[in-house]
């Protein structure tokens, strides 16, 4: 069973809980797929093998290059994507995707309609904001699905943040709410770090949510006041590897693939 299987059966078992379907988006939101292709990625530019379906043409994925070789019985040509950008490829082609289809436990498609919201749910951004704090305090009850959302994604952060600090918050204004606090931030991670978060409370099905995100360094005395009651989040350590040979295609998150 891989991630995906997992958050397939879920669904499967409790049709109703949208939780549980939201999971399963975020899953393929943040697996590692590989994309059938009709011959190797020539640059950037990448061509997915469409299948001419009743309901409507689909590309191929699979989370793992053992299940694609099982659907295609041999070598094919193939591009390993994040679910994101392909969701993002896809949006608005009218082209749905097929999910380890005849291979596994999640062997599911995903209509093109699908692949729209998720492409337009991960390409909102966080709104910024700025407000005071008056004073901090131990978290209060929170959901246990944005718990394990937020314990999901930090877990793939390593690298960006030494830290996160999750506390109630006062602020001057007597708006009460909660704050994630990440210490230590990269410079130019914080995009991303706030995006995770708000990925975080979208996909944990916590209805009219809200979190908000700062940056602190670890001696300013706001981050000394969290520590004292705020739960604690250590990120992973990056892992370090020696310098690679240039990434395949779609790798950079900053430069997508063209899908044609």
């Amino acid at each position: 069973m891989t991630p995906l299987d997992a958050a397939f059966a879920a669904t499967e078992a409790h049709p109703e809980d949208d939780t549980a379907r939201l999971r399963l988006y975020q899953q393929i939101a943040d697996a590692e797929l590989f994309l059938l292709l009709t011959g190797e990625p020539a640059g950037e530019t990448l061509s997915p093998r469409v299948f001419p379906l009743e309901d409507g043409p689909v590309v191929l994925a699979f989370d793992s290059e053992d299940r694609l070789a099982a659907f295609t019985e041999g070598p094919a040509p193939y591009a390993a994507l994040p679910g994101r950008i392909i969701a993002g490829q896809l949006a608005g082609q009218g082209i749905g995707l097929g999910l380890n289809l005849g291979v596994a436990p999640s062997s599911t498609i995903l209509p093109a309609a699908a692949m729209d919201w998720l492409a337009t749910t991960l390409a909102s951004a966080p709104e910024e904001t700025s407000a005071k704090p008056r004073a901090f305090h131990a978290p209060r009850a929170l959901p246990e699905t944005l718990t394990a959302a937020l314990t999901a994604k930090l877990a793939h952060a390593g690298g960006l943040a030494s830290a996160a600090l999750l506390a109630a918050v006062d602020y001057a204004d007597d708006r009460r709410g909660h704050m994630l606090a990440f210490l230590d931030a990269r410079p130019g991670a914080e995009s991303a770090l706030a995006r995770a978060v708000a990925e975080a409370l979208t996909f944990s099905g916590v209805e009219a949510g809200e979190l908000d995100v700062t940056f602190l360094g670890s001696s300013d005395p706001a981050a000394q006041a969290l520590v004292r009651v705020a739960r604690r989040f250590d990120l992973p350590e990056p892992v370090r590897t020696e310098p690679a040979a240039p990434a395949a295609p779609g790798m950079d998150p900053d430069r997508p693939p063209r899908l044609r």
